[in-house]
């Protein structure tokens, strides 16, 4: 399983690409809105596609461009856009009838989009059968109403090997490490995290307490 940043933060991207394991990174609005603001700086599309451009040349993979527009030709005049900026971009619709429409038509065109806002299995079969190159199911949310993400991830899975779909499933959504041991576990090929989260995976306390103590010991006998 692949592991992407879902951020749109450069000094977050950068730092995790320094550690070799990360694969992509996956941004929407809210995150590009949110990174924005706390530089203080006005979102304009020449900025944001500055940005866009300049993620792309932090991760080695793919990275995953939202756009804003609600009918589907706003979509694929957006999308199109957005994948002439870099050829890693993966231009991200919202999973509704105008989504479909549209990623029928930049998939056509040989642009890669992935589906997001996906919370059923019907959802992921019509955004695969339209072409979609990755779905992406949410599981935080799905566990925020009392349901289980990692059924709903498991049912996705299972169906797109039934069926031998050709599109990838993102994990997204993810909340915490354990998330993404179930993804993995589950057979996703992709997990998608926030920076802390993915900070997290490397963490445990019996890790400092051993190296604490191979130096304690190391410092009493060196040369």
């Amino acid at each position: 399983m692949e592991l992407y940043l879902d951020t749109a933060n450069l000094e977050e991207i950068r730092e995790i690409a320094q550690w070799g394991v990360l694969s992509g990174v996956t941004t929407n609005p809210t995150l590009v809105a949110k990174e924005f603001a706390a530089r203080g700086e006005k979102l304009s599309q020449e900025a944001l596609e500055g940005h866009l451009r300049a993620i792309c040349e932090a991760v080695g993979g793919p990275v995953s461009a939202e756009v804003t527009a609600l009918d589907a030709e706003g979509m694929v005049e957006q999308g199109k856009r957005l994948a002439a900026l870099h050829p890693r971009i993966v231009v991200k619709l919202p999973t509704t009838e105008e989504g479909l429409r549209a990623c029928k038509r930049l998939s056509a065109e040989g642009i890669p989009v992935n589906m997001t806002l996906i919370f059923s299995a019907n959802q992921a079969l019509l955004a695969a059968r339209a072409g979609a190159a990755y779905v992406s199911p949410f599981l935080g949310r799905v566990d925020d109403i009392s349901w289980d993400g990692g059924e709903l991830l498991r049912e996705i899975v299972e169906l797109i090997q039934v069926q031998d779909l050709p599109v990838r499933v993102i994990a997204a959504s993810i909340r915490h490490p354990r998330h993404v041991t179930e993804a993995a576990l589950l057979g996703a090929d992709i997990a998608t995290m926030p920076h802390g989260v993915f900070k997290q995976l490397l963490k445990h306390p019996l890790t400092d307490l051993g190296l604490k103590r191979f130096m304690d010991d190391w410092e009493k006998v060196k040369p």
